[in-house]
């Protein structure tokens, strides 16, 4: 019965690639700087696959941190979701890659593209299986090896991406559990589509020797328009979140935003008036790793000693698509 069940996040994880590519690394490559990049994004060093190490690889470390902390093995599983817009291939889909590396029994597995809200469209799917009574056991993976989609001779977009996942357990709670994902708010826009998008490599302009000559095998973006919708996007689906649930700004302990860009975070923010002190802000460490960035951004909070079990969160995104969304949980 439909709202019979609600979920919980039972275990995270992530896990970022050892090999870190910095803005004086970048200094060297195209023509940027260390302090012009700090300025205009926040970011200070990205981490970057090896040669040879793939998605479903990255994958495979978060979850199994995940499962780790939910005190949970891989059979225990119902489902999996990877939200990725770099699968180690077009199809298969990079969750079957998973499912196998893992050991998971014969379950439903799936990739999701949402962009860089692609994490928030998993857990928002992870909660409605859960509440109907389906599933008990969800992974949801957010994982993105986006450097290899990167023109590192443009310098407006070769700054920002980096490489990493992020990994959740949503499980069923118990009835008297007050640690429950509360609500979840997605939109899309696809008049926006064009703000930021990778041309070549699908069903419109497949692979050809045109699309390398023309380098659209690289993502493409707009960043001024990108910047503007961001805002408006992110601040609305938050207002969406508290405003069903009777909460106001003050009744939030922190805010995770989608990790692409400080002055994005901060403007966000300033649509509350909001402390930057309750923002958790991890992109200096990563860069934008897209639907990673949300789940990697939690995980280093709790590590840190910032969100605790028991707090309220409110997360946020928006991605190509225009995709975006916002959660809010007690952790």
């Amino acid at each position: 019965m439909a709202g019979l069940y609600r979920s919980r996040v039972a275990g995270i994880g992530s896990y970022l690639p050892e090999k870190v590519l910095t803005n004086q690394d970048l200094e060297k490559m195209v023509e940027t700087n260390d302090q012009w990049i700090v300025e205009r994004t926040g970011i200070e060093r990205r981490h970057i696959a090896a040669e040879g190490e793939t998605t479903s690889d990255l994958c495979l470390h978060a979850s199994q941190r995940a499962l780790k902390d939910a005190n949970l093995n891989p059979e225990d599983i119902d489902m999996i979701i990877v939200g990725t817009v770099t699968g180690d291939r077009q199809m298969p889909s990079t969750a079957c890659y998973l499912q196998s590396k893992l050991g998971a029994r014969n379950v439903m597995a799936f990739d999701l593209n949402a962009a860089c809200s692609g994490f928030v469209y998993g857990v928002s799917i992870a909660d409605q299986f859960i509440r109907t009574g389906m599933y008990k056991n969800i992974l949801v993976v957010g994982a993105e090896v986006l450097h290899r989609f990167v023109n590192y001779k443009d310098r407006e977009t070769c700054i920002l991406f980096g490489d990493g996942a992020g990994a959740w357990v949503v499980s069923r709670a118990e009835a008297n559990d007050p640690n429950i994902i509360a609500s979840t708010h997605l939109h899309a826009d696809g008049d926006l589509a064009e703000l930021l998008t990778l041309p070549g490599g699908g069903a419109i302009m497949p692979q050809s020797q045109e699309v390398l000559d023309n380098n659209l095998q690289y993502v493409q973006m707009k960043g001024r328009e990108i910047f503007k919708n961001a805002v408006r996007t992110m601040a609305l689906c938050c207002k969406e979140a508290l405003a069903q649930n009777n909460v106001t700004p003050e009744q939030i302990d922190w805010i995770i935003p989608h990790q692409a860009n400080k002055r994005i975070i901060e403007a966000v923010a300033d649509q509350f008036d909001f402390p930057m002190e309750r923002v958790i802000v991890y992109l200096q460490e990563t860069g934008n790793t897209s639907s990673a960035s949300i789940p990697l951004a939690f995980d280093w909070a709790v590590q840190n000693g910032k969100i605790k079990r028991g707090q309220n969160i409110l997360l946020t995104a928006f991605g190509a698509g225009l995709t975006s969304g916002s959660i809010l949980l007690r952790y």
